[in-house]
């Protein structure tokens, strides 16, 4: 339960932090800089319980790499998507409004922006996170938090940045996105997920 607590916290102000500075667009507000910095933050309070996953995408690429009990897969899972749902609607009451939901109209490049972004960072938590090679290291949470900034720089106008289904449910709460456009994002995000799992255990074969 401790574990699942922890996702729910670490879940919690990720998806807080872009409601509350997305919705109001308020100049000089630099969203990707405050949520990449809000993600390294709980990362480092939440990892040495749970392991700081905050998105079902990276929980999916950790169980396929080897480092997630399948037990905690879906239990994980739900922590997340209600700390998303109760972020956004936080983060609606704080700021005093819905957002304007973002229209995508690419689908194809929208889901390959996703699935990128989604391996990218999926990815780099389970090398910088797991791996024995990077073992104790003191700076994951910042090249995971920095990862999900550079996303959202990259092609947050694009694909809305999400990067996380627990995230694209927390905006399509916050109307951010549409609800009819999030299987985008929770179908890439977990392909990404995926895929940079498998990728994992490829390139480190004797990593177990």
């Amino acid at each position: 339960m401790r574990k699942y607590i922890a996702e729910f916290i670490g879940t919690f102000f990720l998806v807080l932090t872009i409601g509350c500075t997305v919705i109001p667009g308020a100049a000089g507000v630099i969203p990707p800089v405050a949520i990449g910095a809000a993600l390294m933050v709980m990362i480092f309070a939440g990892g040495h319980v749970s392991g700081a996953h905050f998105n079902p995408a990276v929980t999916l690429a950790v169980f396929i790499r080897g480092r997630c009990d399948a037990k905690d897969v879906l239990p994980y899972w739900i922590s997340q998507i209600i700390a998303g749902v109760v972020a956004a609607l936080v983060a609606v009451f704080l700021v005093g409004k819905s957002g304007t939901p973002m229209t995508i109209s690419n689908v194809p490049q929208a889901f390959v922006a996703e699935f990128l972004f989604t391996f990218a960072l999926a990815y780099v938590v389970v090398n910088s996170a797991t791996a024995k090679g990077t073992a104790n290291n003191s700076f994951y949470g910042l090249a995971i938090g920095m990862t999900v900034m550079v996303g959202a720089f990259s092609v947050g106008a694009i694909s809305g940045g999400a990067f996380n289904p627990a995230v694209a449910v927390g905006a399509a709460v916050m109307h951010l996105v549409k609800f009819s456009d999030i299987w985008l994002h929770i179908v890439a995000d977990l392909a990404g997920g995926l895929v940079a799992g498998l990728t994992f255990k490829f390139l480190n074969p004797t990593d177990k």
